[in-house]
């Protein structure tokens, strides 16, 4: 059995031998036991209860030791940085290897074995579950498939990396606490200077001696939110998120303390056929079709055929036989096969060297407080530098334009030139921003003359401004805090928020995803132009649509602004809404706008968007031409009456443009005011006119 099987350091569910010894407990053994034993019979009386009562103490002592190691040093995270020590290893070997390439993971094991006291087994394991998670170690080569369960290649033919999120949130070598390695060669973190919420975001399992841990894996940008809401004295609510996706029912997670409900996605295909899209976290394809035709065997439910087409996305179909629904199939197999599966939390980790249960709002309170705590450590030491670099540049400054180094030529000993430095700073004393000192004076004196040569004055004064304004900044930092780490935790949450949407999906009750399916066109949306008013209590003629009530809406305004919010019963957005319709990522939009120089023509995607956050798809101080959904054929553009004008109407392709984001400019159409932009001929539009066609470069 390897080494990962015995400690569960590496993240996955595994009891430890209790006959292994660990390298803290080194020097206690066994056969310590035996010689010192041997020791005394040879040298003292033998006396039997003196005997047991030393065995006794050695062997209560021995598990007592192995115990705690296994729980502080290999089974439960640190909730500081919510890693186990392996995994803690792992990155700090990636970060001191890290030159932006991809690393053999044989490589990358290899190094780790240097801090870490076990088997290379769990380390390779370790990498494959942090590089599935996707947060911390971006993977190249074959990682193994979490939907089928099949493994990773070996460690000589996969490679790994750093993500930019791990390296930007993770490491400070200046603020991080090291401590000798287990043979003393090395350097290591007690933890890191983590500035992520990992002990949610990465959730886990470990079981050490007596004592065991299961933290759910949580949504990153919900986490992010939680924490602003902290920050904020807002309250909020955090529920577990799964890669493998699913539905849950979180009725009764108890902030951590309980358990949620997880179900398979499954739909129905037609009458004989249900197709499941989505498997419960902890299954795999594998144990799912196993769990299936268990079922069957025992009669539970009756199947005709199961075919699995999973690769990259989960695809099971399964065929029912004749006079079996595809309804009825689909409740069986929530009632007896592993699509519907109950999953137990319990947030144990490693605080202030000792284990302890708390919950996610206690969890996430104590990683805003840290996070708090570390910006404010690094805006300090940012500070600190500063003002060095502004002493040693002013100090640099004086000794070249008032030639100080002049003076230290007729010196014949190195005290006279030391004195010689002292004493030309004198007069310039109310410049410094501090008094100088030895090491000031060392590096003055190691300024070589090529640097005194090509002393550019100007230069060096738009530097002193530079860092002037730094440091200002950073000082305006420190006093507003919390309003600073909001704005990074707002910019964690813009630039990383798309990339990892939900993927499980929240309900009360299990019951609510058939009615979901039921109520799917319930709700009618609308628009009321004249009251202002939107949403599925408004009795209006625009921009009609049926949704779900679980939808969102997307509303574009004539100002060029848009947002995105949940379903309304009735909003009131005013007289200027241009469009209304369903969030689409992926969907392409076509706009043309004018601003007071030139008119221009976009396609974009929408893409990922905070809730009922306000964004801008056109500059300020323009107003729309046209918009709408989709790419037409062809557009019309018409322009306004102007002296000495040739041509009043031209057509373009607007399949010429490429697809970009909404902040993109655009292709312009012409300079020309235009009075109109239709996809279809509108009334005067003459098509015996000679026309030309805008042609876009």
């Amino acid at each position: 059995m390897s080494e990962a099987k015995k400690s569960n350091d590496s993240g996955q569910n595994e009891l430890p031998i209790a006959g292994a010894q660990p390298a803290a407990a080194k020097g206690n053994g066994a056969d310590h036991v035996i010689a010192e034993t041997v020791e005394a019979i040879v040298h003292k009386p033998f006396d039997p209860k003196k005997l047991e009562v030393g065995l006794h103490t050695r062997v209560d002592r021995g598990f007592l030791d192995y115990a705690s190691y296994v729980i502080r040093d290999r089974a439960i995270p640190n909730l500081a940085d919510g890693l186990k020590p392996v995994q803690r290893r792992i990155l700090h070997v990636l970060h001191t290897l890290d030159d932006g390439r991809f690393i053999k993971v044989a490589s990358v094991t290899g190094e780790t074995m240097k801090y870490h006291p076990h088997g290379n087994a769990s380390i390779d394991d370790a990498i494959v579950v942090l590089a599935n998670k996707r947060y911390l170690i971006e993977g190249q080569g074959n990682y193994g498939n979490i939907f089928t369960g099949d493994p990773a290649a070996a460690p000589r033919y996969i490679e790994c990396r750093l993500t930019e999120l791990a390296r930007t949130e993770l490491f400070n070598d200046s603020i991080t606490e090291f401590i000798p390695s287990y043979d003393g060669r090395n350097k290591e973190p007690v933890t890191l200077p983590c500035k992520l919420p990992l002990t949610l975001m990465l959730g886990t399992e470990g079981i050490a001696v007596g004592l065991s841990t299961r933290i759910l894996p949580h949504n990153f940008p919900e986490l992010l939110e939680a924490q602003i809401a902290i920050l904020k004295k807002q309250p909020f609510k955090c529920l577990p998120d799964f890669p493998t996706g699913g539905l849950m029912d979180a009725r009764d997670y108890q902030d951590g303390k309980g358990s949620v409900k997880v179900r398979a996605r499954i739909k129905v295909k037609d009458e004989s056929t249900v197709l499941i899209t989505e498997i419960p976290p902890t299954t795999t394809t594998e144990s799912l079709l196993a769990s299936i035709e268990d079922a069957a065997r025992k009669g539970k439910l009756k199947v005709k055929s199961i075919n699995d087409f999973t690769s990259e996305k989960v695809e099971i179909e399964i065929k029912c036989p004749a006079g079996v629904d595809a309804e009825k199939m689909v409740d069986a197999l929530y009632a007896f096969t592993d699509c519907e599966m109950a999953i137990t939390s319990r947030i144990i980790v490693i605080r202030d060297n000792r284990p302890v249960e708390l919950t996610v709002t206690e969890v996430l309170h104590h990683n805003t407080d840290q996070l708090v705590a570390i910006l404010k450590r690094e805006l300090e030491l940012r500070e600190t530098q500063l003002v060095d670099e502004l002493h040693y540049r002013t100090l640099e400054r004086i000794f070249i334009e008032e030639r100080i180094y002049k003076k230290i030529e007729l010196c014949k000993t190195n005290d006279a030139v030391i004195a010689a430095v002292y004493d030309g700073f004198k007069p310039f004393q109310k410049e410094l921003v501090r008094d100088i000192v030895s090491a000031d004076v060392e590096k003055l004196l190691q300024v070589r003359i090529r640097r005194i040569s090509l002393f550019d004055i100007n230069k060096h004064r738009e530097e002193m401004e530079k860092t002037k304004a730094e440091l200002e900044e950073t000082r305006k930092f420190l006093k507003g805090l919390i309003k600073y780490v909001i704005s990074h935790l707002e910019a964690l949450l813009e630039k990383y928020g798309p990339q990892y949407p939900r993927l499980t999906t929240k309900s009360a009750r299990h019951e609510e995803v058939d009615v979901k399916a039921v109520a799917f066109k319930a709700f009618k949306v609308s628009y009321d132009r004249e009251s202002g008013y939107v949403g599925y209590k408004v009795s209006g003629d625009e921009f009609k649509m049926e949704c779900t009530k679980f939808d969102k809406l997307l509303l574009v305004f004539k100002d060029g602004t848009y947002k995105v919010c949940d379903l309304p019963e009735k909003l009131f957005v005013g007289q200027d809404l241009f469009f209304c319709g369903l969030p689409e990522r992926e969907r392409v939009f076509t706009c043309a706008y004018t601003d007071r120089d030139a008119s221009y023509l976009k396609r974009f995607t929408f893409g990922g968007t905070i809730m009922n956050k306000v964004y801008s798809c056109i500059p300020e101080k323009s107003r729309f031409l046209y918009f709408a959904p989709d790419t037409p054929k062809q557009l019309y553009v018409r322009y306004k009456p102007a002296p000495h004008q040739k041509v009043s109407q031209q057509t373009c392709d607007p399949n010429q443009v490429e697809v970009k984001s909404p902040k993109t400019l655009g292709r312009q159409i012409s300079i020309k005011d235009i009075s109109s932009v239709t996809a279809e001929p509108t009334r005067g539009w003459d098509e015996k006119e000679a026309t030309t066609k805008i042609v876009f470069s």
